[in-house]
This record gives structure tokens, sequence and C-alpha cells, in this order.
């Protein structure tokens, strides 16, 4: 297996050198930082990584303000006491991508960061700030189990969005982690995910940087993503 070391030099070299790779590779928020992030923000967020899901991103970021207004903000107090049949009525306005099957996930999720102080002792946000990095797949099922929509990627990209530290199994990490055969099989499955997350947690003590950090650097050392220096 290669050292980190190794893949750091690697991409440095396809960026153009170790300032270059440096600008590009950055820290996640810091678990006090992520305190602060309201839980109206959270399910914001994790709206907004729905809707991306399968469509342009742009898109969706050129209707957001119309998002906001139809979701009153994303207030999860106003959104958990909607009538369902305001909820299709949301679902056809113009305002918004018109998918009724991701409309409803926002009450659904809102419910979920609003119960997790019964359910978990400790508000939605600081369930996220203080969970454990070197279990972050564990975090992910969470969101899985509890939520709607949140399996696969779009549960890590938008905790990545938000700052909390986490790799994402983007096409080029995948990519290299079955070129090592770190993982084999559905990217997925349990097995993959916690040989994934192993992978990850040895490189963290080997490097002393954060899993974002490392899941940059290995993203920029393969794939079509390389940068001719002048």
């Amino acid at each position: 297996m290669e050292t980190f070391y190794d893949i750091q030099q690697r991409a440095a070299q396809r960026k153009g050198g170790k300032a270059a790779l440096a600008s590009i590779v950055y820290k996640p928020l810091t678990s006090k930082q992520l305190m602060k992030v309201t839980d109206d923000e959270w399910l914001e967020e994790f709206t907004r990584k729905i809707f991306q899901s399968g469509f342009y991103w742009s898109v969706i970021d050129k209707k957001w303000p119309g998002f906001r207004e139809v979701f009153w903000d994303f207030n999860i107090k106003k959104l958990l006491m909607m009538p369902p049949e305001m909820l299709e009525e949301k679902s056809s306005d113009e305002r918004i991508v018109r998918n009724y099957n991701k409309v409803k996930t926002v009450p659904i999720n809102a419910a979920m960061i609003h119960f997790a102080a019964k359910d978990e002792g400790k508000a939605f946000h600081q369930l996220v700030a203080e969970w454990p990095t070197d279990d972050i797949i564990g975090l992910w099922a969470w969101l899985k189990k509890h939520g709607a929509r949140l399996g696969g990627n779009t549960g890590p990209y938008a905790l990545r969005a938000m700052g909390k530290d986490t790799f994402l199994l983007s096409r080029d990490v995948e990519a290299y982690l079955r070129a090592n055969e770190i993982i084999d099989g559905g990217v997925q499955s349990k097995k993959s995910l916690t040989a994934a997350q192993e992978f990850f947690n040895q490189m963290q003590q080997e490097s002393g940087l954060t899993l974002q950090e490392i899941s940059q650097t290995i993203a920029y050392s393969v794939g079509d993503n390389q940068i001719n220096p002048v």
C-alpha cells in the first residue's frame, strides 16, 4: 500500500507543485464552529443536495431563492406544522423544481432533525459536531436510516458542504480505492464502507491531516483532473 507521502507527492506533481496543491485542499470546520450551525441550516443543505442529486447543480442553485421562499427559509417548526395538502401544493410551485418525491423529504428530514434531541439526547447540530470522524460512516448510516434520500453520496456531500470532516466516495476516490484493492464489490456495501473507513483512519494517523484533506488529496492524485504546469 502506498504511503500518504507518495499520494501527496503525486497529487502535487499533477497540480503544479506543493503550493498549488495546498491552495485547493481545504480544512473542515472545527467541532466548536459546527456547534454554531443551526438545525434549519442543516435541513436546507440536506434539501439542496437531495434536489441536486441527478440534476444540474447550477440549475438548483439558480432557483434556490425560490426554494427558500416556498419552504419558509427551512424553518423546521413551521414545516412540522404543515398539513399534507399544503405539501402537494408546494410540489407544484413554479419557484422550485417540481418533484413531489423529493419535496416530501423536507418534512421527513425536518422531523429527523427535530426529534434527534429526544432520540439521541442531544440537538442535531451537536450530534453532528460531536460525531467521531474515525466512524464517520456511522453518521452516514444514521442519516440514511433516520432521514429520507440521504443514503449513497447525498448525506456525505451535505456533511462536507456544511463543514463536517468526512471523506467522500467520489468517482476519483472510489477509483483509487479499487485500483489499490482496498475495496471491491458495491461501493456502498458495509464491507466496502468499513474498508474505506479503516484506510482513511490509517492515512489520518500517518499524516495528521483531516479526512477531508486526505480525501481531496487522493482525488487530486488520480483521474482526469490533472493540471499541467506551464
